[in-house]
């Protein structure tokens, strides 16, 4: 067994398989797993006791002791929570030069339409970018909630959408940070976006007033309001940041 060092790629790889693989999945046979192993030159078991590592640094999570996580997976860590964008960018560049030597498809299914008709389209590396952060935001926030809407428990993926907590346009560090992410249903993330729901520091549904011009009656969308007080299922890893659901109470959220 190889005790070299691990450098940064190769612990930028393995956070990468942390942020998006299950932590049932999380093991050396995994072919995701065994993909990487074989990229860096080290064993699967060792790549999925790397990627694990990771849980320890996660405060949502109780999980000491997994392994031994030094200091520079610490600032490795928080590197990412404070900058998740570029740490994003550098990872899935690692990832298709030295595991798959192609560039992925990039999933499409929730962009940032406020922010990409602003973009020169005619700039292919800047859209590459925004499609590539967006592929794993969305990647990460519906492993962590299970691939099920975190209010309603609906697991169908074609109706679940990964919601940005402080928008996109709002704040370029946060826009690939999974704690910035809720998975919601079609409807509800629009509630969301709008700024007729938000959620309190007790994770519990507020619905704006406004939400009362769309009364009517006792009909389907009146239920679909029905969610006052609501609490949101937490997800497995990842816990949406209690700072940004404040930001959004105070600069979304319709009073």
């Amino acid at each position: 067994m190889s005790h070299k060092k691990w450098n940064t790629d190769e612990k930028l790889l393995a956070l990468r398989l942390y942020c998006a693989l299950p932590f049932g999945k999380l093991h050396q046979s995994n072919p995701d797993v065994i993909a990487v192993a074989n990229a860096i030159g080290r064993t699967p078991s060792a790549v999925a006791m790397k990627a694990c590592n990771f849980a320890s640094l996660d405060p949502a999570l109780n999980r000491k002791g997994l392994g031994n996580v030094s200091n520079a997976d610490r600032q490795l860590w928080d590197n990412f929570a404070s900058n998740s964008e570029e740490l994003v960018l550098q990872m899935e560049s690692i990832y298709e030069t030295r595991v798959t030597g192609v560039t992925e498809d990039v999933e499409e299914d929730d962009p940032p339409y406020d922010y990409i008709p602003r973009l020169d389209r005619t700039d292919a590396l800047r859209l590459t970018r925004v499609r590539t952060v967006q592929s794993f935001f969305r990647k990460s926030v519906l492993v962590s909630y299970g691939y099920k809407c975190c209010l309603t428990g609906l697991d169908n993926t074609d109706l679940i959408v990964a919601s940005h907590i402080i928008p996109w346009k709002d704040n370029v560090e946060r826009r690939a940070d999974p704690t910035n992410g809720l998975a919601l249903n079609v409807f509800h993330d629009k509630l969301f976006d709008r700024g007729l729901m938000t959620f309190d520091d007790d994770w519990r549904v507020r619905l704006s007033p406004k939400c009362a011009d769309f009364d009517e009656g006792n009909g389907i969308l009146q239920q679909a309001f029905d969610i006052e007080g609501k609490q949101l299922m937490l997800p497995e890893r990842f816990c949406p940041d209690l700072k940004a659901l404040r930001y959004h109470r105070s600069e979304i959220f319709k009073q």
